[in-house]
This record gives structure tokens, C-alpha cells and sequence, in this order.
């Protein structure tokens, strides 16, 4: 019972030295990141870049909202993918935005 009770008394203290350290540690890599996405922008802003580039293997893995539907399926619809990246980006969902509008005739013209 005793070494149990040691062992747990062992174990929590390093949980809540462990979470401790998160606590204390978060802000700064918060400020850590701030400091880096300004440079990015920054970066961006004197290169007029766009968008973002997620890959740069493929046209339809650099940026899945711009890329058609197809696009994967170039070479046939059973060819594998020739990139690492589309295993990896889940294909887009279409969305269908055309309505089918069907009235009846009366009369007759």
C-alpha cells in the first residue's frame, strides 16, 4: 500500500508540474506565433501573393477551393495518384447551386 500510495503521489506531482508549465508556457508561444504571422503577412504583402499554397506538387493540391473537380482524375478515373499530397487533402464536397424550376403549360401557345 505504501509504494502504491508513493507512486501516486509521484505521478501527480509531475502531472501538475506538467500542466503548470502549460499554463505558463502558453502565452509566450502565443506571442511567439503572433510575431511569425506578422511576418508572414508581411511576406505576403511584398510578394503579392494571392493565397495560400497548401503543395506545391499538383494544381488541384495548391488550393482545393480553386481547383476543379476533375483535375485528379486527369489521366483516367481509375489512375492512381501521382502526388503524396491527394492521399493525404480530402476531396471537396460539391455543392449544387442550380435549381430545376418545372411548371406546367396551360393554354396553348
Amino acid at each position: 500500500m505504501r509504494r502504491a500510495l508513493l507512486t501516486l503521489v509521484i505521478f501527480s506531482l509531475l502531472a501538475i508540474t506538467l500542466a503548470s508549465q502549460l499554463f505558463w508556457f502558453a502565452p509566450m508561444a502565443q506571442k511567439a506565433a503572433a510575431k511569425k504571422q506578422d511576418a508572414r503577412r508581411q511576406l505576403a504583402r511584398q510578394l503579392s501573393l494571392t493565397d495560400l499554397a497548401l503543395w506545391t506538387e499538383a494544381r488541384y493540391t495548391r488550393h482545393p477551393s480553386q481547383a476543379d473537380l476533375f483535375a485528379a482524375f486527369q489521366d483516367g478515373p481509375a489512375a492512381f495518384d501521382h502526388f503524396a499530397a491527394g492521399s493525404i487533402l480530402a476531396p471537396v464536397n460539391p455543392q449544387i447551386t442550380t435549381r430545376l424550376l418545372i411548371q406546367k403549360r396551360t393554354g396553348l401557345q
